[in-house]
């Protein structure tokens, strides 16, 4: 999204009520000013209140300058969400033990995640009538693949340096193996998904295919 150089957002004061002076925000500094805003009005307000001008009213900016980088309120609302599910990062375990490492991550991954599928509970289609894309779709777009798979690797390369798993198993598809059913559970059933949902992906699914052997089967 092109930025502009012009954009002059006035910062309300809390104690007086009062403008004060302007106070200019470009380039990146300027959208992410904008998307933390669109996300504050959704938190406060769900989708059934998610305007254009609700969100320019909490930014302290103007509808134009909205329009000048989404054309359509599911737009910033998609961007809002993205920009948040970023924002709102996940410390990496590391208890010395993968599977704990990864049912703890997924776990924390998915609470972090509740207050966007509480968003969904209730009025997501009024705004997104305008898109003629699926709920998939959507959600691919607020998706931050390549983040998750690269801390999934992290927590998988601490294990091989313990022995615990086998690098040579390690490829991009069994590494995002995990957040993919993650995806999966989210996607069917709208809500959080339970501790034992998680450990059965892991335990069932997940470990069997990189787990380090100590002996190799008879010939």
């Amino acid at each position: 999204m092109s930025i502009g150089n012009d954009d002059v957002s006035k910062i309300a004061s809390s104690s007086t009520g009062e403008l004060p002076k302007a106070t200019r925000r470009r380039g990146e500094a300027l959208e992410k000013s904008l998307l933390n805003a669109a996300w504050e009005v959704l938190a406060r307000s769900g989708f059934g209140g998610f305007t254009m001008e609700a969100v320019a009213t909490q930014a302290c900016t103007s509808r134009p300058v909205l329009y000048r980088r989404w054309s359509s309120v599911s737009e910033l609302a998609m961007d809002a969400i993205r920009n948040r599910a970023i924002e709102n990062t996940v410390e990496l375990p590391d208890t010395g033990n993968l599977r704990d490492d990864l049912v703890t991550f997924l776990d924390e991954l998915g609470k972090r995640r509740e207050e966007i599928l509480v968003l969904f509970s209730v009025g997501a289609a009024q705004v997104f009538s305008d898109t003629k894309g699926t709920f998939a779709e959507f959600f691919e777009r607020i998706h931050v693949p390549e983040r998750g798979r690269a801390r999934i690797r992290t927590i998988l390369e601490r294990a091989a340096s313990r022995g615990q798993v086998d690098a040579a198993r390690m490829t991009p598809r069994v590494t995002s193996l995990p957040l993919d059913l993650l995806r999966h559970e989210v996607l069917t059933t709208l809500k959080p998904v339970p501790r034992a949902v998680l450990e059965e992906i892991i335990d069932d699914v997940f470990l069997p295919l990189v787990r380090a052997t100590t002996a190799k089967s008879g010939s």
